[in-house]
């Protein structure tokens, strides 16, 4: 079947329609950086980065930890990424094989966890976290994240380990292999792309984390880049260059690594929504 030209030319134009809306911000960001405040404030921003202001803004970002609010980022987005993995994986499992009284309110439990606003527990969790010894610590702020991430991770395993026959596991059974072996040798290879969309929503749930962190940190060393770019915001002047500057090496990693992965963010969500 011959592909018309008039179609292929549509699809062209729309694609790069697309990729600009979705660059733009991420250009007008590192324009922004590169400005001086006498243009932003005065004459009005210049439409394209100056690369001759790159020596300013560095300066700018070197009187900041920027790199130890990135690596407290990174922190606090593996480590709710790896706890919801694991916690969420053995509950969805719970919940697609094994049949229980109260399995449905659980369920039911876990879906409203994303209905409460996450401002409601702040009080209480910081009430909670003085009793654990858990205020101003990375740890306390990466189990505030768990409790809002997991039931999101166990929700996605649960719909693709609904997709896999049991028949599957009942020969391993016979076989004597033990449930934690099925989970690890059988199950997770065939929910892998699944696997990759939960861990990618879990990440970035850590990696955007402001509330709780910008209320049980109160050490500035232990900021994440979200609540390092708040502090920038003063009574009297704020620094567009600098926010701009740090917000874009904030958002980059986060770009770069949802374009790795998007494939199998995509596959993970459609899995066991269609069963055969």
């Amino acid at each position: 079947m011959k592909t018309n030209p008039l179609f292929v030319l549509l699809r062209v134009i729309l694609i790069a329609v697309l990729v600009t809306f979705a660059g733009f911000p991420i250009y007008w960001m590192a324009t922004t950086a590169l400005g001086t405040d006498t243009q932003l404030f005065n004459t009005g921003q210049v439409p394209y980065p100056q690369l001759s202001n790159l020596p300013d803004l560095f300066s700018a970002l070197a009187e900041v930890p920027i790199l130890r609010w990135m690596s407290n980022t990174a922190i606090i987005a593996l480590g709710n990424t790896f706890l919801s993995l694991m916690l969420g994986s053995v509950l969805g499992y719970a919940l697609s094989r094994f049949k229980f009284h109260g399995r449905g309110a659980i369920g039911f439990l876990m879906f409203m966890t994303q209905v409460i606003p996450e401002a409601l527990l702040v009080v209480p969790l910081y009430a909670m976290f003085i009793s654990l010894g858990l205020l101003n610590s990375l740890w306390g702020v990466i189990l505030a994240n768990v409790g809002f991430s997991l039931p999101v991770a166990a929700f996605i395993l649960k719909g693709a380990i609904d997709a896999i026959p049991y028949e599957i596991e009942e020969s391993a059974i016979i076989d004597g292999c033990p449930r934690l072996g099925i989970l690890s040798f059988i199950v997770f290879p065939l929910i892998a792309p699944s696997l990759a969309a939960a861990a990618v929503i879990c990440f970035f749930g850590g990696w955007n984390e402001f509330l709780f962190a910008v209320t049980f940190l109160m050490d500035p060393d232990l900021w994440p880049a979200a609540v390092g770019l708040a502090s920038f915001i003063g009574e009297y002047e704020t620094p567009l260059s600098a926010v701009m500057g740090t917000a874009l090496m904030f958002s980059i990693p986060a770009v770069v690594f949802f374009l790795l992965v998007q494939r199998k963010i995509v596959a993970g969500l459609t899995s066991g929504a269609v069963k055969g």
